[in-house]
Order: structure tokens, then sequence, then C-alpha cells
């Protein structure tokens, strides 16, 4: 999908809901899709528990979902106009919105392969006024690559703009990890999916105790690590397996819930924090060199016993990403806006080192009022 556009940065609205659920990151960033030249202001709009109990009815592909993704998408279009409201511009103001969607189901290396992401790009053009970009990880996959990661480019032009040494390592935890390696070059990008992010640990929390999640790993905190337990969890075959790889939300529901049954509220929630650190940890054998630092994005920065496991484990330091001057809130909603930009002027969202897709690859549909 590419259409003539000058090269220059306009201002675009990216939408990201990711695989917690908690709701919908909205940012303002000014772009061309190589470079930032401004960043705005960013909302998260969080979910209302009726919607995220219909969202999880829809996960796996399950049940109805074309009422769902109405209302998600009406959802999406509130964020958009409060964020609006909050910078004081209107959607003339906007070029795209770079709308990722709610994600269900992500099963690559199935047959047939499919990643999933409910939502209408049409209908949120119609109800914001504002052309829309999305669909974003479907020709990745068609021409052999996981559809995911996607957000490294965007890690990449961050880096650049702020000047930042190279090999630098950028770890997003949201329900999922994921890493970003960027090397000296501008396309020496290695990316995968590591293991579980928040998804266990939220969901252990929901069980034991109905919390939506571990606040600051205050519960893990009071736990001991099981070392048995993350021994086996340690021991499934995704960590051998070599990139390109990346997951589902719910990909070691099944393996978790059956090594920790038994364990207390307290270390099942120490132990699957230290599972999200240590696999992030295994996930370093797979880089071509050892970055000299590790800059963390995503909700899963906000949970101090995990930041405090991980610099021992990937033995480098780990900063939140704000120690870089980023959004760590806001950074995945930020992508989806430097890649609407990339959409539409046909460049490239993803390349081998990061999906394993055969050639670089751009990617997309474009919406119009």
């Amino acid at each position: 999908m590419s259409q003539p556009v000058l090269s220059q940065p306009y201002w675009i609205i990216g939408l990201m809901s990711g695989t917690s659920m908690d709701g919908i990151d909205a940012a303002l960033l000014r772009t061309d899709g190589e470079t930032i030249a401004g960043f705005g202001r960013a909302l998260t709009l969080p979910y209302p528990e009726a919607l995220r109990a219909q969202i999880r009815g829809c996960l796996g592909g399950q049940g109805p979902t074309a009422a769902v993704s109405r209302a998600l998408t009406a959802a999406h279009a509130d964020a958009v106009r409060a964020l609006l409201g909050q910078a004081g511009m209107a959607p003339a103001d906007i070029a795209w919105l770079g709308f990722h969607g709610q994600t269900l189901l992500h099963r690559p290396d199935a047959r047939p392969r499919r990643s999933w992401q409910l939502g209408d790009g049409g209908l949120l053009a119609r109800l914001t006024g504002i052309a829309t970009v999305s669909d974003f990880r479907a020709a990745d996959i068609a021409m052999g690559g996981q559809g995911a990661p996607l957000v490294p480019l965007y890690h990449a032009a961050l880096a650049r703009h702020a000047g930042l040494a190279a090999p630098l390592l950028v770890l997003n935890l949201g329900g999922v990890g994921n890493v970003t390696c960027i090397g000296a070059r501008d396309d020496d990008l290695r990316a995968f999916d590591t293991g579980p992010g928040n998804a266990l640990i939220d969901d252990w929390l929901r069980r034991h105790t109905g919390a939506a999640h571990d606040e600051g790993g205050a519960l893990a905190a009071t736990g001991m690590v099981d070392e048995a337990a993350l021994a086996a969890l340690m021991a499934h075959p995704y960590f051998a397996a070599p990139p390109p790889k990346s997951l589902d939300r719910d990909d070691f529901a099944a393996h978790a819930e059956a090594i920790t049954a038994g364990l207390s509220p307290a270390d099942g929630a120490a132990t699957l924090t230290a599972f999200t650190a240590a696999s992030v940890a295994r996930g370093l054998a797979h880089l071509p060199e050892r970055p000299l630092r590790c800059l963390v994005a995503g909700g899963g920065r906000h949970n101090a016993t995990l930041m405090r496991l991980l610099p021992g484990y990937l033995n480098m330091p780990v900063e939140a990403a704000e120690q870089a001057g980023w959004h760590g809130d806001h950074l995945e909603a930020e992508a989806f806006a430097f890649l609407a930009a990339r959409a539409v002027r046909g460049l490239p969202l993803s390349l081998p080192g990061t999906t394993g897709v055969r050639v670089p690859v751009t990617g997309g549909r474009l919406w119009r009022p």
C-alpha cells in the first residue's frame, strides 16, 4: 500500500492496545516514517471492565467478535478524540491514524499462518474523520515472516534521534516480552519475542487475589522463587529455538499453570516474575553481539521487583526508557504512528532480521473517512 507523499513530517496518532489488555495507548508523533521531528501528547484510556471481559472472551478466536470489534473500535475513537482535546488539535491537523487493534490470536507457524487483530480500520476512519492505516502484520506473514515484532524500526529511529551508543538492547515488557538489538549500522537489527512479559503474572494475580496485576511487584517481593519450578518453566522448547520467533499471549499459559500449581500466591508471583527475567536473559544467546546496556519500555518496567531482577540476570546496566528521554508507557503507540507513515510511503515495516521475512516488506491498509 502506497501513495505519492512528499518526504516531510506529519502529525500522526498511533494507537496500541497490547496483550496485557489494560486499555488503549494513544500518542502523537511528528514523523516522515524515517526520522522523528517531534513528540506530542499521549494518554492511556483504560478499557471499561465490561469491554475487557468481552475481549477476553474472544481470545484465541473464540466466540462472536463482530459486536466486540465495533465496541473496541468506538473506544479507540474515544481515545483519539480525548487526545485531540488534550493537545488542542482538530482531526484536520492529523495526517493519519496508525491503528494496531487488539490481538486475539497470533499463530505465525500454524497452518494456516495467522495473526488476528480485532478492530475495524474503516469504521475508525469514519468515526474520527481521519484516514486510518491498519492491518500491519498480514503482508509480513504472507512473505514468510512472523508478523512480529514490528516495533524495532522505531526503536532504531529513537536510538538515532537520541544519539545512543550501539549495540543497544531495547526490551519491551507487555503481555509478551520482546527485544530489539540495535547494531552500529542502520540496517543492523535483530529482534524476537523472548517469552512471557506480564501476562502470566497478571493472570496469576487475577486467579489468586482478584487484582488485575501485581502493583509494583509488591506480592512477588514477599515471596520466594521456587527454583525447581523455574527450571521446569525454562525447559520449554521455545527458548532453545533460534530466531525468528514470536509468541501468542497465551503460549505459555498451560505450561506455567501446571508447573506452578500448589505454590502460594506470593511464591507463584515471585517465580513467574523470575521466569520473565530469566527468559529475557536466555534470549541474549541468540544475539550477534553483547549490548552495552538495556532500556526497558512497556508496563513491566513499573514492576519494581522485575526491574531489580533484570540487571543480575542480564549482567548489564538496565534502565527504564525514560533515562533516554523516551516515553516508556506510550512507545508502542508512537511506533504505530511511525509505521503508519512508512506504510503510506511504501517503506518497509519489517526486515529479515526482525521477523524472518524473506525480504524487507511494507504493509498496512489505508482507510479513508
